[in-house]
């Protein structure tokens, strides 16, 4: 994950062989039936590596985050808090344990888009080089090094 020349698909596969064993969280998708009503369903799961989640196939731009989790009763001060907690008890009843990771609302990156020199989701072909935007605002940093530190803080909280 070093060379300025690589492509994000090269840094992302060398990102995957340095998780082997880190743990992942799930991916969710909020689902709505007659018999079941709504709910937030695992249907995978993902290292997540800051503005990025990597499956052992794709690359996902995140969104949501949350914790299922029992809303219980509570007063809230705020409607968004109130719905934040409504979102977590889907997760809860779409089969995530209490407390578990979802991630819910993630595009796919398109890596050959990015290698093709465009633009997917964060990452974007910059000056030859593979890049991620790692905010909203934030600017453009190398994948290489971007990857290299997220890999190097998920395996020490994991360790």
């Amino acid at each position: 994950m070093q060379q300025s020349g690589e492509s994000a698909a090269q840094l992302l596969a060398e990102a995957r062989t340095a998780l082997a064993g880190a743990p992942k969280e799930g991916l969710g998708e909020e689902k709505d039936s007659r018999w079941r009503g709504r709910r937030i369903v695992r249907i995978g799961e993902a290292w997540h590596l800051g503005v990025l989640l990597l499956t052992d196939t794709h690359a996902l731009a995140t969104a949501e985050v949350l914790r299922a989790a029992d809303p219980g009763r509570r007063g809230y001060t705020a409607e968004s808090a109130r719905e934040r907690a409504e979102r977590r008890a889907l997760a809860l009843r779409g089969g995530f344990g209490e407390g578990d990771v979802v991630h819910v609302g993630w595009t796919v990156i398109d890596v050959d888009a990015v290698d093709a020199g465009g633009e997917s989701g964060p990452l974007a072909m910059r000056d030859g080089l593979a890049s991620v935007r790692w905010s909203q605002a934030g600017g453009w940093m190398p994948l290489a090094a971007y990857l290299r530190e997220r890999v190097e803080l998920l395996r020490a909280s994991a360790g």
